[in-house]
C-alpha cells in the first residue's frame, strides 16, 4: 500500500503544504475580474503540480526528488484562525445545499438495499461529505500552535497602471495589513517575498510595465520580480474546452452562475501563469524552505541533541510538572527552541521527509509534555501519527499517536473539540485506509460532539462504514435512523428523508416492525410538511396494519394518516390495502350448479359428507349414456369445458374474512366484489389474462373499477356490504355477485372503502383458495386462473325447501311433528323427487296421511287394532332413501309439503344433513337434475336415563325378574312418566308394585333416580315346530300404565307410527353396540314420558306432549340358549329312625335356540371337606369331587339381590355333621337327551337323604352343544355352539318328624 495514494494520504497533500500569502492591489483584482475571478483564484489551479520534478536535500546529505506539490494561496486577511459561529455558518450552509442538491435526485420509490450498498460500499460516503469534512479541518487552520498553516512566502502584485508601482509593493508588505499571527510574534516575519507585476493587456501595450519591471530588479533583486501579462484575447471570449476554474467555482463568491470563466485568457496567458507558478515553487520556495531546514537542523543538533544537550535540557525543565495544567502552556515566540523544532518538523513533512520530521516532532513532544502545554502536546501526537502512517511504518504506533493526541484535545473542552474533529477525521481515514472500517465507525461517534447537525453529519458516516464487506446491516440502518433524526431536529428535514429512506431499504426486508413502523411514519409526516402529500400517503399506508403497537400509538397513526389525506382533499386507491387484513387463504367460494343448498351451514358443509350421503339418490348412468357433465363438454367450447357452472339469477358467493389487527374500530364500507362478465360470443384467451394479471397495481385498479361499472348494471349485480370492526376483531363477510346474462363471469379480487376516503383493492390469491365443493372424479385439474371463472347458462328451476318448526334445543326422547316444504318459483316443474337422511334415528319420514295428525293423539292404542312386529312407510323402498309418491311435481307458488316425525336420539350437539333429488322439468337444459341439500343444528339435552337388570325366576320357567333404573338427569325438568312396554307380541310384563308407591310425588324431579321391579314372562310357544313356522300372535299384556291417574284408555301404541319407526332404527343401532344379532332371547322396552311443564328456555319451539327411550336387546339368557327349572317340594318332615327319605324331583328344559340341542345333566353326591361345606362353583369344579351336605346357613329373604349373575359365587359355612354324606342323587349320575329348538322336555330326579338339615341342591352341571346347520350361524355363533352350566341355587329343609 502506498500511503500518498490512499484517501489520507491525498488529503495531506492537500492540506499540509506550504502557505502562501498573497498581497494585491484593487487595479490587479479589478483586471481579474474580467475573466470572473480574482487573483488568488486565477492563480489557484496552477498552484498544484503533480510531476513537478524537483530534487531536494534537507537535513541529510542524500538528495531526493519531490514529484507532487502544492502551494496553498491566502490572501493576507485570511490568514487568521476562523471565526467559530463564521465557520458553523458556513458548514450549515455546505449541508443544506447538498440536501437541495441529493433531495432533488431521489427516487420516489424506496432503495434496494444492493443499490444502496453498492453506492456506499467499502465506506464510500456521498461526495458533499467528503467536502463537508474538508471545510471541518479547514476550520481550524492557523493555529498559534501549529506552524504548516504559517505562511512560507509572499506574493506581491502590482498592476502596471497603478501609480508609482515601486512604492506600492513596500506598502503591501505593512504592518498595519499584515495578519495578526505576523504582528503578535507567532510567526516569523522574515519570510520569502516575489514580486509580481500584473499587465492587463487590454489597457495596451507592455512597454511601460517592461520599463517598471527593470526598475523592480533594480531595487528587490534580478530573481524576486516577475511580469504577468493576462487578458490578452481582445477580439472575442476565449471558451476554453477543459476550463481549469471549474473545479473551483463553489469559491467564486463574487460570479453568478451563469458567467463564464477565464474569458479573455488566451492559451499564452495560461502558459505564463503556469511557468510563473512553477518557477515560483522551483526555485523560490522549495529552495528556501530548505534552506531554511539545514539552518535550523544545525541549530537544534547543537542546542538540544546529544547526551549533554538532552541532560541540560532536562535540568531545565525540572519542577515544571509541578506547576498548573493550562491549554497552550508557557508563551512560545517563533524564535524559542520549540518553535524552531517545530517548524523544523512542519517543513521536513512539507517536503516529504518524514523520518527528519518523525525525529523532531518525538523530540518536541517530550518538551510539550513536561511544560503542560497538551494543546502542543496533542498537536504534536498528532502529527507523528500522519508520519508514521506516510512511512507505512509501525501501524500500532501510529494508532497510539492518533488515540493519544485525540483524547488530549478531548480533555481540553470546547477549545480543543474543533482540534479532536480534526484528528478523528485523520484518524478514521487512517483506519480505512487499512480496511478497518468497522473499527472506525465508534471513532465517528465519539467526534459528534454537543453540536446536533455536526452529530448528525458524524452519524450517517459511520454508518457508511458498516455497509463496506462483509456489511452489519442492522447497524447500518440503526446508525442512518439516529442520523435522521438528528437532521430533523436541525430542521434539515430533506437529509431526514433521504436517510429515513435508505434505512428503510434496510428494515423492509427484516421482522422489525417497530422500527419499520417508525420509519415510514416519520418519513410521511415529513414528505406532508413539504407538500408531498402522495408520497407521504403512501408510506403511512405502510404503518395502518400496526397491531404490535399500543392503543395510543395506533390512534395517533390513524389520526395523521386522516390528516394527511384530508389536506389532499381526493380519494386515494391503493392495491393490496393492509387495513384490514383480509386472509386469502380461508376464502371459499359457494355457487350452485346441480347442487343446491338451503342454508349457509349447509354450503359450508364438507363436500365429502353429501357425497356420501347422496351415492343411492344420484342416479348411475350406463357407459352409453351421458351424465350432465358431459352432456355440458359436448355443448360448450373446449376452452371452458373444465370451468365452473352456474345459473343464470342465481348468486356467486365468496366468504371473505376481514380482520382488524388495531385494538380500536375501523368503520369499512362500499365491500364489494370486482368481476368481470363476457357474453357468450366473446371468448378471452389465458394469455390475456395472465398479461392483464401482470400490470402494476394502479393500471389493474382503474381496469377492474371501470369494468365493473359498465358492467354491473346489464350483465351482473354485485352486492355491498358495510360493517364495522372493533378492535381485534375478525369477521367473516359473505359477498354476492348474480350474474344476469348467459357468458363467462370471472371474479378477480375485492374492492371497499376504508375510513371514507381511501378505496382499497385485493386482487385474491388463486393458490390459496378453498372452493366449497370438489367436482367427479373425471374431471381435470384445473389452472389457477379458472378457478374463480364460472361458465354462466341459463336460468333452470331451483328447489327451496325448509323444515318447520325445527327446535333449536331438544331433551333426549323428544317426539316432535314436523312439516317439509318445498317450493318451486319457477314456471318449469320438478319431479321424480327422492330423500335421504343422514340421522334417521332423528328425523323419520312420515306418510301423507298423517300431515294432519295431532299428538298424542294419533299414537294411542285404539280398540280394534291389531298387535304388528312393525309398520313399514309403504313409499320407502329402502332404510335410507325415500321416494315421493309417483307423479308428484312441485311447481309455482303452492308450496309442497310432506310430514316428517323427530326424535332427540342422544344428548350432544347434533347436526341432520337432508338432501333431496329432483329432475328437471325443461328437457332443453344442460343440467337434467338438482339435489337440495339441508342442515339444521341443534342441541339435544339430556333427560332420562333408562336401564334394565332382567333375573330369571327360580320359581317358573321362562319367567324373569327386571328391575328398572330411571334417573332424571335435568338439573330443572321435571318428567311424568306415563307408560312402559315391551315391544312386540312375544313379552308380557306386569308390575310387582302398586304405581303410586313408585312415583309418590307422580312425578320423577330433577336429579331424582327411582327403581322398580316387574316379571317378564316369554309368551312365545314352546310347542313351535320345528320348521319354526310362526304361529298368530295371541294378545299379550306388554304396556304397563305407570301414572298413578292412568286409564286403560290412555295407552300409548308402541306398534304405531312413528313410535315403531323409530324404534327400528333404534334397534338397529343399538345391536351394533350389544352384539345381539340372532339372539332371540332378548326384549325390547320403550318408556313414553312427557315434561311436566312447559320449558321456556330460548331454542325451545313448545313443550312436546310425548318423549319416548328406547332399551333394546336386553338379554334374559345370561347363561346360553338352554334354560331349565328345578322343580320339587321345599320343606318336608320325616322319620329318620325308622328308614332314610326318599324324595322326587324334576327339571324342566328349555332350546331357546334354531338349532337342535344336545344336553347332559351331570350330578355329584354331598361330601365332607374340613367340617366347612364347599361352594357351588367348586362343586362342579374340574379339580375337585368333594360333595356338599348338612346344614346350610340361609340368607334372609329381604335380603336377596336381584342380579342378572346367575352362577353368583356362595359365602362358606362352617359344617357340623360327621363324616356320613348326608345325602345322594340316587338316579342315574348322568343323564343325556336330544332337544330340538323352540321345545321343551322334562327330565325326573330322585335324592336320597340320611339326616334332618338344610340342603343345597346346586351340585349338578348342564353341558349342552348345538347341532347347526351347513351355513347357519355366524362366527360369534360358532364360539358358542357348547358351554357349561352350573346349577341354580335350591334350598330343600327336610325336618325330623315327631
Amino acid at each position: 500500500m502506498d500511503p500518498a495514494k490512499t484517501p489520507l494520504g491525498q488529503m495531506l497533500l492537500d492540506e499540509i503544504t506550504p502557505v502562501v500569502m498573497v498581497l494585491s492591489t484593487p487595479s490587479v483584482e479589478e483586471a481579474c475580474l474580467k475573466n470572473g475571478l480574482s487573483f488568488l483564484h486565477m492563480l489557484t489551479p496552477f498552484s498544484s503540480f503533480n510531476n513537478i520534478d524537483v530534487p531536494v536535500r534537507t537535513a541529510s546529505d542524500q538528495p531526493y526528488r519531490l514529484q507532487k506539490f502544492k502551494l496553498r494561496l491566502y490572501y493576507a486577511s485570511a490568514v487568521r484562525k476562523p471565526d467559530l459561529e463564521v465557520a458553523k455558518e458556513h458548514l450549515r450552509q455546505v449541508i443544506t445545499e447538498a440536501g437541495e442538491k441529493q433531495f432533488s435526485e431521489l427516487s420516489l420509490d424506496t432503495p434496494e438495499i444492493n443499490h444502496v450498498l453498492e453506492n456506499y460500499q467499502s465506506g464510500n460516503a456521498p461526495s458533499w461529505l467528503h467536502f463537508f469534512n474538508k471545510e471541518l479541518i479547514r476550520a481550524v487552520s492557523f493555529s498559534e500552535h501549529e506552524t504548516f498553516d504559517h505562511p512560507v512566502a509572499c506574493l506581491l502584485a502590482v498592476s502596471s497602471k497603478d501609480e508609482q508601482p515601486i512604492n506600492r509593493f513596500i506598502d503591501l508588505f505593512n504592518t498595519n495589513k499584515l495578519p495578526s499571527l505576523l504582528n503578535d510574534g507567532m510567526m516569523d516575519p522574515k519570510i520569502l517575498k516575489h514580486y509580481l507585476l500584473v499587465h492587463d493587456n487590454q489597457d495596451g501595450l507592455a512597454d511601460r510595465a517592461t520599463k517598471i519591471l527593470t526598475e523592480m530588479r533594480s531595487t528587490f533583486g534580478t530573481s524576486d520580480c516577475a511580469l504577468l501579462c493576462i487578458n490578452s484575447s481582445t477580439d472575442a471570449p476565449v471558451k476554453h474546452e477543459e476550463n481549469p476554474w471549474a473545479s473551483y467555482l463553489w469559491q467564486n463568491s463574487d460570479g453568478s452562475p451563469g458567467q463564464h470563466l477565464g474569458f479573455f485568457l488566451n492559451t499564452d496567458d495560461i502558459t505564463m501563469i503556469k511557468d510563473l507558478m512553477q518557477d515560483f515553487s522551483s526555485k523560490h520556495i522549495i529552495p528556501s524552505m530548505e534552506q531554511k531546514i539545514r539552518v535550523l537542523n544545525q541549530q537544534v543538533s547543537a542546542t538540544r541533541k546529544g547526551f549533554r544537550n538532552q541532560i541540560k535540557n532536562l535540568w531545565w525543565r525540572k519542577g515544571k510538572e509541578d506547576g498548573t495544567d493550562s491549554a497552550n502552556g508557557p508563551m512560545y515566540g517563533f524564535s524559542s527552541t520549540e518553535s524552531q523544532i517545530r517548524v523544523l518538523g512542519d517543513y521536513a513533512f512539507m517536503l516529504k521527509d518524514y523520518e527528519l520530521a518523525l525525529s523532531n516532532y518525538r523530540l518536541i513532544s517530550t518538551d510539550y509534555k513536561l511544560d503542560k502545554a497538551w494543546k502542543r502536546y496533542a498537536g504534536v501526537q498528532e502529527m507523528m501519527g500522519l508520519a508514521y502512517f506516510m512511512l507505512d511504518q509501525s501501524r500500532k504506533e501510529a494508532e497510539y499517536c492518533m488515540e493519544n493526541a485525540f483524547t488530549t484535545y478531548l480533555k481540553l473542552g470546547s477549545s480543543g473539540q474543533q482540534n479532536a474533529t480534526r484528528c478523528g477525521l485523520w484518524w478514521i481515514e487512517m483506519l480505512k485506509a487499512r480496511d478497518l472500517y468497522k473499527e472506525a465507525a465508534p471513532i465517528y461517534f465519539r467526534i459528534c460532539g454537543e453540536d446536533i447537525l455536526h452529530s448528525a453529519v458524524m452519524l450517517e458516516q459511520a454508518s457508511y462504514c458498516y455497509s463496506s464487506k462483509p456489511s452489519m446491516l442492522r447497524k447500518f440502518g440503526f446508525h442512518l435512523v439516529l442520523s435522521g433524526d438528528r437532521y430533523n431536529k436541525c430542521d434539515q428535514i430533506k437529509h431526514a428523508i433521504r436517510t429515513y429512506r435508505s434505512a428503510l431499504s434496510v428494515f423492509s426486508r427484516t421482522t422489525w416492525s417497530h422500527i419499520k413502523d417508525h420509519v415510514h411514519f416519520h418519513i410521511g409526516q415529513w414528505y406532508a410538511s413539504l407538500g408531498m402529500c402522495d408520497v407521504a400517503v403512501k408510506h403511512m399506508l405502510e404503518i395502518l396494519a400496526c397491531g404490535h403497537q399500543s392503543k395510543t400509538t395506533q390512534e395517533l397513526f390513524l389520526s395523521d394518516f386522516l390528516q394527511i389525506v384530508q389536506k389532499t382533499g381526493q380519494t386515494f386507491e391503493v392495491s393490496r390495502l393492509q387495513l384490514p387484513v383480509i386472509n386469502t387463504s380461508s376464502l371459499k367460494v359457494v355457487f350452485e350448479d346441480h347442487r343446491t343448498f338451503g342454508s349457509a351451514s349447509a354450503a359450508n358443509t364438507r363436500e365429502s359428507l353429501w357425497r356420501s350421503l347422496e351415492e343411492e339418490i344420484i342416479p348411475s348412468f350406463s357407459s352409453t349414456k351421458s351424465n350432465w357433465l358431459e352432456l355440458q363438454s359436448k355443448l360448450i367450447s373446449k376452452e371452458y369445458r373444465e370451468s365452473n357452472v352456474c345459473v343464470a339469477g342465481e348468486a356467486v358467493k365468496v366468504n371473505v374474512e376481514f380482520k382488524n389487527p388495531l385494538q380500536i374500530p375501523i368503520p369499512v364500507s362500499g365491500v364489494t366484489l370486482i368481476c368481470k362478465h363476457f357474453p357468450s360470443a366473446v371468448e378471452v384467451k389465458s394469455d390475456e389474462n395472465i398479461s392483464r394479471r401482470e400490470n402494476d397495481n394502479a393500471g389493474k385498479c382503474e381496469e377492474l373499477t371501470a369494468c365493473r361499472d359498465m358492467c354491473s348494471e346489464n350483465s351482473f349485480l354485485a352486492s355491498e356490504v358495510d360493517f364495522l370492526l372493533r378492535g381485534g376483531e375478525t369477521t367473516m363477510v359473505q359477498l354476492s355477485v348474480t350474474p344476469r346474462e348467459e357468458g363467462t363471469l370471472e371474479v378477480i379480487g375485492v374492492r371497499w372503502k376504508l375510513l371514507g376516503s381511501i378505496v382499497g383493492f385485493h386482487d385474491f390469491d388463486f393458490n390459496h383458495v378453498k372452493k366449497n365443493t370438489l367436482k367427479g372424479k373425471g374431471k381435470g385439474k384445473r389452472s389457477t386462473n379458472e378457478i374463480l371463472k364460472f361458465l354462466v347458462i341459463k336460468s333452470i328451476p331451483k328447489l327451496q325447501g325448509s323444515i318447520h318448526p325445527f327446535p333449536d334445543k331438544a331433551h333426549v326422547g323428544d317426539l316432535w311433528h314436523l312439516v317439509l316444504e318445498l317450493r318451486n318459483p319457477s314456471e318449469f316443474p320438478v319431479k321424480n323427487l327422492k330423500m335421504k337422511i343422514s340421522h334417521p334415528r332423528f328425523l323419520n319420514i312420515g306418510n301423507q296421511e298423517s300431515m294432519k295428525s295431532e299428538l298424542p293423539a294419533c299414537l294411542m292404542k285404539k280398540v280394534d287394532s291389531v298387535p304388528s312386529g312393525a309398520n313399514a312407510n309403504p313409499f320407502n323402498k329402502s332404510d335410507t332413501v325415500f321416494m315421493f309418491p309417483e307423479g308428484t311435481t312441485v311447481q309455482g307458488a303452492t308450496p309442497f309439503a310432506w310430514p316428517l316425525w323427530f326424535r332427540a336420539a342422544f344428548p350432544g350437539k347434533i347436526s341432520l344433513y337432508i338432501s333431496i333429488y329432483y329432475e328437471i322439468g325443461d328437457i332443453s337444459s344442460v343440467i337434467k337434475y338438482r339435489v337440495l341439500r339441508l342442515q339444521y343444528n341443534l342441541q339435544v339435552l339430556p333427560s332420562l336415563d333408562v336401564s334394565f337388570q332382567i333375573s330369571p325366576s327360580s320359581l317358573r320357567l321362562q319367567e324373569f325378574l327386571v328391575r328398572m333404573d330411571v334417573v332424571n338427569k335435568t338439573a330443572s325438568e321435571d318428567f311424568l312418566v306415563n307408560q312402559l312396554s315391551s315391544i312386540g307380541s312375544n313379552w308380557e310384563i306386569s308390575l310387582l308394585q302398586p304405581a303410586d308407591t313408585i312415583f309418590p310425588s307422580k312425578s320423577l324431579k330433577a336429579g331424582q333416580a327411582v327403581s322398580c321391579f316387574l316379571t317378564l314372562k316369554n309368551c312365545r310357544s314352546l310347542l313351535a315346530a320345528k320348521d319354526n313356522i310362526s304361529l298368530v300372535p295371541k294378545p299379550v299384556k306388554n304396556d304397563i300404565i305407570l301414572v298413578p291417574q292412568g286409564s286403560e284408555d290412555s295407552v300409548y301404541d308402541v306398534s304405531s307410527e312413528p313410535l315403531v319407526n323409530f324404534h327400528h332404527y333404534e334397534k338397529q343401532q343399538q345391536e351394533l353396540q350389544h352384539e345381539a344379532q340372532g339372539d332371540l332371547n332378548t326384549v325390547d322396552f320403550v318408556l313414553i314420558s312427557r315434561p311436566l311443564q312447559s320449558n321456556s328456555d330460548a331454542g325451545f319451539v313448545g313443550p312436546p306432549v310425548v318423549m319416548s327411550h328406547y332399551a333394546c336387546h336386553c338379554s334374559t339368557a345370561s347363561t346360553g340358549p338352554i334354560s331349565w327349572l328345578l322343580d320339587g317340594p321345599r320343606t318336608l318332615h320325616h322319620n329318620f329312625s325308622a328308614s332314610f327319605c326318599e324324595i322326587n324331583l324334576k327339571m324342566l328344559l328349555h332350546n331357546s335356540s334354531d338349532a337342535t340341542a344336545f344336553v347332559r345333566i351331570t350330578t355329584s353326591d354331598s361330601a365332607v371337606n374340613g367340617g366347612h361345606l364347599n361352594s357351588a362353583n367348586t362343586a362342579v369344579s374340574e379339580s375337585s369331587s368333594d360333595d356338599q351336605g348338612g346344614w346350610r346357613h340361609v340368607t334372609p329373604v329381604n335380603e336377596v339381590k336381584v342380579t342378572s349373575n346367575i352362577s353368583g359365587t356362595q359365602p362358606e359355612t362352617p359344617l357340623s355333621l360327621g363324616s356320613v354324606s348326608p345325602y345322594i342323587w340316587s338316579g342315574s349320575s348322568s343323564t343325556k337327551i336330544r332337544l330340538e329348538s323352540m321345545s321343551s322336555a322334562e327330565i325326573p330326579l330322585q335324592i336320597c337323604m340320611f339326616s334332618p338339615g338344610i340342603y343345597d341342591l346346586s351340585n349338578y352341571v348342564l353341558h349342552w352343544n348345538l347341532l347347526l346347520a351347513e351355513g347357519q350361524g355366524d362366527q360369534d355363533e360358532m364360539r358358542r355352539q357348547s358351554g357349561k352350566c352350573v346349577g341354580y341355587t335350591y334350598y330343600l329343609t327336610v325336618l325330623q318328624s315327631t
